[in-house]
């Protein structure tokens, strides 16, 4: 296999690796005059990593020594993924700019972590799934802690690496034993060492494995960082945790269960059921209480990879194309509402209270409307789009015969509805609030995209709905 068609297969990875590394030398030797350069030159790259797997060879190919996979699936899940990164890096630059931090470093961390997540996505085996988790997670742990003058992030950055370090060592473990009994590391290996009857340390590895990922899923039990990282860390990098390592840590989970271990589905399904549960019921009921934004977006999203994973529970083709609608639809609600909680800003300084949102139904009526729709969108209010994300992955489950966790799952998205209808409430109906400064033209741009999006997906699904069943076909 030669060179040339390797590079063609991963070009996107090979620009962000190159191009972070050049940028590296830029900002060193060009100092604070030169950030600004690099911050839109990482725009520049990540924008050309995702015009590469949009126009990718389109069949599948495996390289690099059977780690590396290039398929449907790892192309969309990757486009989701940089869409999130390029956005969350343009919401990084006003906040950089408002707080006067000229600094090169955090463009290219945001670069590196993006690396890591594509390599993650396209992993196809236990070495290339710890390699991407690590280069990812390790940029994480910088970005949460880079406003070193706050104490707050430097709490949530502490919080998030002691942890994150847990769970990776965890993960590896699991790894160890999987490659200990099955005698080998790829996915494929794996599936064909198994024939269908797993033994004991196999299961014990496929545990070890599945924690492991579930904490950068913020999957309950392993999902006691998130409000606290969520809400000590920038709110730019905040929305980057809530959107695309989350994709990244969703497409390896569905990767690693449907072509690694496909003769085990009983197995490994009731982990995914107990974790997808307990998500939804602990995102539904802790952030009733919840009176910071930041924090209630937490517990949110902690309920939405709980929805997302009742997909994943029906271990079918149906049920994976199901949770890749979701992550698209989740990925747009997520930066849509943070870009409004961006927005919010009052003589200069953010506010996060949800009771600063009083009022703005009559003082700008635009950003109302559109986080109103978000709201009601990640309740799952028809006929958003964050309705048809439920509706795909619920239907996912029924037709496995999971009928009781449909039943909770639908139960719980009620509960969920409380705490997004009283923002709306707040928005339109409550008095006081401050008045908040103009928001910037990015911001209002992303807020009212996402407000489009998920008011026409219902008129026009066909897009997202055809590429996400060819990519899912990919897997099986």
């Amino acid at each position: 296999m030669s060179f040339s068609f390797q590079l063609a297969h991963a070009l996107p990875e090979a620009i962000l690796a190159i191009g972070a590394l050049a940028l590296v030398l830029v900002g060193a030797l060009g100092g604070q005059k030169k950030s600004w350069i690099v911050a839109e030159l990482s725009m520049a790259l990540l924008g050309a990593a995702l015009l590469a797997c949009l126009f990718q060879p389109k069949a599948s190919t495996i390289l690099f020594h059977g780690l590396f996979i290039d398929d449907a699936f790892a192309r969309f899940m990757k486009v989701l993924a940089l869409t999130g990164s390029l956005v969350s890096l343009l919401f990084s630059l006003e906040f950089l700019r408002v707080n006067k931090m000229d600094t090169f470093e955090f463009p290219v961390l945001i670069l590196l972590s993006s690396l890591g997540m594509m390599m993650l996505i396209s992993s196809n085996g236990l070495m290339s799934l710890y390699l991407g988790l690590e280069l990812m997670s390790l940029a994480l742990y910088v970005l949460a802690a880079f406003q070193r003058d706050n104490s707050k992030a430097s709490e949530a950055g502490l919080k998030y690496f002691v942890l994150g370090a847990l769970s990776s060592g965890m993960l590896l473990y699991g790894a160890s034993l999987i490659y200990g009994f099955a005698g080998t590391v790829t996915y494929t290996g794996i599936a064909a060492a198994i024939h269908g009857t797993a033994s004991i340390g196999i299961i014990f590895g496929l545990v070890f494995l599945m924690t492991g990922l579930a904490f950068k899923m913020s999957i309950v039990p392993f999902h006691m960082w998130t409000p606290d990282v969520y809400e000590g860390a920038p709110t730019p990098i905040t929305a980057f945790f809530a959107s695309a390592p989350k994709i990244a840590a969703v497409a390896v989970t569905l990767r690693v269960v449907s072509i690694a271990f496909p003769g085990i589905v009983p197995q490994w399904q009731q982990i995914v059921v107990f974790m997808s549960v307990a998500s939804m019921a602990l995102g539904a009921f802790a952030a009733i209480g919840q009176t910071n934004i930041k924090r209630l977006m937490a517990y949110s999203s902690i309920g939405h990879m709980g929805f997302a994973l009742v997909g994943l529970s029906a271990g079918t083709q149906q049920g994976v194309e199901g949770v890749m609608i979701y992550m698209s639809i989740y990925l747009v609600m997520t930066l849509g509402t943070f870009a409004a909680i961006l927005s919010m800003r009052a003589n200069g300084q953010p506010v996060e209270n949800i009771s600063d949102l009083a009022g703005l139904g009559k003082a700008n009526k635009p950003m109302a409307f559109f986080l109103a729709m978000m709201m009601l969108s990640l309740a799952g209010i028809p006929p958003l789009a964050g309705f048809f994300a439920k509706w795909y992955v619920f239907v996912a489950a029924v037709h496995a015969k999971l009928y009781l966790m449909a039943v909770l799952g639908v139960l719980a998205s009620a509960v969920a509805a409380f705490y997004y209808l009283r923002i709306v409430k707040i928005i339109y109906f409550d008095e006081g609030g401050p008045a908040f400064d103009p928001a910037s033209r990015t911001l209002r741009t992303v807020l009212a995209v996402a407000g489009v999006f998920v008011l026409a997906f219902w008129f026009y699904p066909a897009p997202v709905v055809q590429a996400a069943s060819l990519a899912a076909k990919s897997l099986f």
